[in-house]
């Protein structure tokens, strides 16, 4: 297996953010504070207003950490997206619910039951950054950060793939936020 190198870590807790270990100054918890990153720091992508929250701390996270990088924006294949959390897209799962359950309010609502799949976050991020590499979405117990680092190197074997944006992404509730994403690259073993 490939062995990787974490090159960039960004944390994203429901009331802080933390970019390569600094705190970013925030306002607000929750969503209102991503939100309120989105506007001080990302700002320019009208797509983030419609994302449900699971992909907006995606989006959020992925955009503090790829900030400044060379290159950005230009198509490339090498990158993969790989996520994980605990409970998939639960909370939009739940909105979802509420648009299918009353019986005379019944109205399906197409632009809840898009975001009913976790990957669509790692979707997002791809569309955003013109990644063409795969990206995957994992269910797991608990974050892991050896585990999501074994499965980036595993990507990294399958030829193509030289970085990958991984991590934990989970919104176990409305404001209730758990993020740690990281950008990892191929260790390069000139032994080889």
């Amino acid at each position: 297996m490939a062995s990787v190198n974490v090159m960039r870590k960004v944390e994203i807790s429901s009331d802080a953010v933390s970019v390569d270990g600094v705190a970013l100054p925030v306002c607000g918890s929750g969503e209102a504070m991503l939100d309120w990153i989105y506007r001080t720091h990302v700002g320019g992508y009208p797509k983030y207003h419609k994302m449900d929250l699971l992909c907006k701390l995606g989006f959020i996270a992925s955009e503090l950490l790829l900030a400044g990088e060379d290159g950005r924006f230009v198509p490339r294949d090498d990158r993969a997206v790989i996520l994980f959390n605990r409970t998939g897209s639960q909370c939009d799962d739940l909105r979802y619910l509420s648009t299918i359950t009353e019986g005379e309010g019944y109205f399906p609502s197409p632009a809840v039951f898009v975001y009913t799949l976790p990957n669509i976050v790692t979707g997002e991020i791809a569309i955003r950054n013109k990644y063409y590499g795969e990206t995957s979405f994992y269910l797991i117990s608990g974050p892991d950060t050896g585990m999501m680092l074994e499965l980036a190197g595993q990507a990294m074997d399958c030829g193509g793939v030289s970085s990958a944006l991984t991590g934990w992404v989970e919104c176990p509730g409305e404001d209730k936020l758990e993020c740690m994403m990281m950008l990892a690259e191929k260790t390069v073993n000139f032994a080889d």
